[in-house]
């Protein structure tokens, strides 16, 4: 059982967790994810490790409430405890001094891509960052982001915070002006996708975290299989960072909504039996 030391309302959506794991806090690095299983009856899901403290023997973790499992997970307080954590997992991100980079963090993205920021701005690269939200509301860490950062840049879609527009935009203009060697974007897919095709025509290297339908987390599944130049890779121990240019996203597109009919009947049951405790 591995306990919650600490919990944050993030967005009215996403919550942070700060858990006591002091094994994978001493062995996490940026770009790697967990799996965790709430309980006996829990699914398993993954998690990326949006920061970790091998000091305190603390890792985070932001949790965005969309399917059954990460509401029951924002439900939790403070002093729970989760019964299965496992990492860390997948390949770290690879860092080195490329000169400069950008790193987008999009929605809930901006949780994984800060500590492969804070790596890359370590290592001495030139560190430009662009974080995106529908809203205000949905926006969180611009100041740790700023802090890691040589520039940051603010968008949202309607215009209440920052920029109004997409990353894309600013993304297109930083590649005009600038000497960008290396891109890392994290976000829903569909920004992904659209960030991949902004670097394309400048063939630019863009590293995307792919969050692809996963349950073990070894390999032993294949529920996370994507195609990557052609090549079926598993996002579990072959990624989750994969060249973007690479990267079949209408194929992941149709992955990411197998068990979309599946979810939608899981939270009802959720909610039905909430109600049936109320009464």
């Amino acid at each position: 059982m591995y306990q919650i030391i600490e919990k944050q309302v993030l967005t009215p959506v996403s919550k942070l967790f700060v858990i006591k794991h002091p094994q994978l806090a001493q062995k996490a690095q940026a770009g790697q994810f967990v799996i965790i299983r709430l309980h006996e009856k829990g699914e398993r899901i993954p998690l990326t490790i949006a920061d970790f403290d091998a000091k305190a023997g603390t890792i985070s973790l932001v949790v965005q409430e969309v399917g059954k499992t990460s509401q029951e997970m924002g439900a939790l307080k403070t002093s729970d405890q989760i019964l299965d954590l496992i990492g860390p997992l997948g390949y770290a991100s690879h860092i080195q001094n490329y000169g400069t980079v950008i790193c987008i963090g999009g929605g809930l993205g901006i949780a994984p891509i800060y500590p492969i920021a804070r790596a890359l701005k370590k290592a001495g690269n030139r560190v430009l960052s662009i974080i995106g939200a529908r809203n205000q509301e949905l926006l969180f860490w611009e100041d740790k982001m700023r802090a890691v950062s040589d520039e940051l840049y603010v968008v949202t879609d309607d215009g209440s915070s920052g920029r109004k527009g997409l990353v894309t935009e600013v993304q297109k203009e930083l590649i005009n002006k600038e000497k960008i060697q290396k891109v890392f974007a994290i976000g829903p897919a569909i920004m992904m996708k659209f960030v991949v095709e902004t670097s394309r025509p400048h063939q630019l290297s863009t590293i995307v975290s792919l969050n692809s339908i996963m349950i073990d987390g070894t390999g032993m599944c294949g529920g996370c299989r994507v195609q990557v130049g052609g090549v079926t890779k598993f996002a579990c121990v072959d990624g989750p960072e994969f060249e973007g240019l690479d990267v079949d996203f209408d194929n992941l597109f149709k992955r990411l909504n197998y068990y979309r009919d599946e979810e939608k009947v899981a939270i009802k049951k959720q909610h039905l039996c909430r109600l049936d405790n109320i009464k």
